[in-house]
This record gives C-alpha cells, sequence and structure tokens, in this order.
C-alpha cells in the first residue's frame, strides 16, 4: 500500500523518437536514502497491469522492452517511488499509441550528385518500415538567393531528382519523411537540415 510520505515521481511522460520509446520522469528528493522506481504496464486489449523489466531500478528512464514494440497497441504505464517499504502513489500515462504518437526523425541523406540542370539525390529512411506502411518523402528547395520562394515536390522513392534548374546557381533543400499507415493515420516527420549545392555547368 501507498505512504504519503514518499513523493511520487513528476514529469512522467513517453518519449517516442523513430518507435523508440521509454517512460522518463524527473527524480524523487529526500533527505536520506535511495529512493528507487518500479514501472508498470497494460494494453488497451488487457486492463490488467504488469511488470516491465523496470522493477526497484535507480535510472529515472524506463526503455519498453520488445513485447511492447506493437506499433498499434494502446499502452498505458505507471511509475512509484520505494524506498525500503515505504511506496509513493503510482502516477500513470495518457494512452500511448506509437503509430500516432512517435516522433519521426529527418530521413538520412546518403548522397547528392550535382549536374548543370538537376540535383539527383540518395536517401535513406528513419526507421526500417513495417508492412502496410507507406512512406513519402516532401523535398522543399529553394534557389539561395535573398527573396526565396520554395517550391514542394513529393516521392515515395529514396533516389530522386529534383530538375530543371540554372545552371552554376546555389540550391538548397530540406526532406521530411510522411508516414501513412494502414489505418490511413499520417505522422508527419521532421525536416532534415538545409544542404545547399551549386549546379555545375552545362
Amino acid at each position: 500500500e501507498s505512504s504519503p510520505h514518499l513523493p511520487a515521481p513528476k514529469d512522467v511522460k513517453v518519449y517516442s523518437y523513430n518507435f523508440h520509446s521509454s517512460l522518463r520522469w524527473s527524480p524523487v528528493k529526500v533527505d536520506r536514502g535511495l529512493v528507487l522506481y518500479t514501472v508498470h504496464f497494460k494494453t488497451g486489449a488487457f486492463n490488467k497491469w504488469d511488470e516491465i523489466n523496470c522493477t526497484r531500478i535507480m535510472q529515472t528512464e524506463c526503455s519498453f522492452p520488445q513485447s511492447l514494440k506493437e506499433r498499434r497497441w494502446t499502452v498505458v504505464l505507471r511509475v512509484r517511488s520505494e524506498l525500503g517499504q515505504m511506496t509513493s502513489d503510482w502516477v500513470e500515462t495518457d494512452p500511448f499509441v506509437a503509430e500516432r504518437n512517435t516522433t519521426i526523425g529527418p530521413p538520412k541523406v546518403n548522397s547528392v550528385i550535382v549536374s548543370s540542370d538537376s540535383l539527383l539525390i540518395s536517401v535513406s529512411p528513419p526507421f526500417g518500415s513495417e508492412g502496410g506502411d507507406f512512406l513519402q518523402y516532401h523535398v522543399s528547395y529553394w534557389e539561395n538567393a535573398t527573396t526565396t520562394t520554395k517550391k514542394e515536390t513529393k516521392t515515395r522513392n529514396t533516389l530522386f531528382k529534383i530538375k530543371n534548374l540554372k545552371q552554376l546557381t546555389l540550391y538548397c533543400f530540406t526532406i521530411q519523411v510522411e508516414l501513412m499507415t494502414y489505418s490511413d493515420f499520417q505522422i508527419l516527420g521532421l525536416q532534415s537540415v538545409p544542404e545547399c549545392y551549386r549546379t555545375t555547368m552545362s
């Protein structure tokens, strides 16, 4: 049973980046003794709390185990602080669904081949895709002049060309990934850092 003397963890949140998810919280400060933490989880399908690989741990973070890697599951977690025989109240998270709540990082730009009127760009997705995933790359590019009008193009390919460029001109681009899942849910990822290349002479 919880004892009122031990404060519960605060700032309890699920952090998820490219489908790698973990629960984090702020450390509980007490005058003496080492506070430990225990995390439980339950899924939308089974309304029963279960242990996770984070029982009486010193860290203020608990990574999701392989068994919770299903992106479509609804997961709720709870954490409490423990000191000797004392325990705090449990603190519960909001329901978390990786497919909706993860942050998708930018794609990796592997190579850019420059010609007089185009840039040929090769990218890799930021995470391993699963069946039913549909990835689209949103490419934003502009002439690196003072008045920048951005142009947009979308592609499903990891090798694509930005065409109809002027020669001997500096062009910049950023790319972000859009994930569409089989349940027709869409997540737009973070933009890549702009990269700039000068076209050659024809």
